[in-house]
């Protein structure tokens, strides 16, 4: 085995160290961290695949979100559209276990 495989580490989404990449990356991204941060965060991702892939599909929708547009504000929902959502939203939360 040489020393370069040797060295190599098997990252997968479950990996602490790939859970700590995946909540700082907005931040890395956006150029929100310091330079040592990001250097960390760059060698990580060099012997990673599935950070790659990550890091890659989150600069594309990054991307895509920043070319889409509204035009027009879209009108105001009704207040009975808005209890609906609610009430719908809630019977969710519900069956999820979660607050309603």
């Amino acid at each position: 085995m040489s020393d370069e495989s040797h060295h190599r580490h098997v990252h997968s989404s479950a990996d602490p160290a790939c859970l700590e990449i995946f909540a700082r990356l907005s931040d890395y991204l956006d150029g929100e961290l310091t330079a040592a941060d990001c250097d960390a965060i760059q060698a990580h991702i060099r012997d990673c695949p599935p950070c790659i892939d990550f890091v890659a599909s989150l600069r594309r929708s990054i991307e895509a979100a920043q070319h889409l547009g509204c035009e027009e504000r879209p009108a105001a929902l009704s207040a009975e559209t808005c209890e609906r959502l609610r009430a719908a939203w809630a019977e969710s939360l519900r069956r999820r276990g979660g607050p309603a």
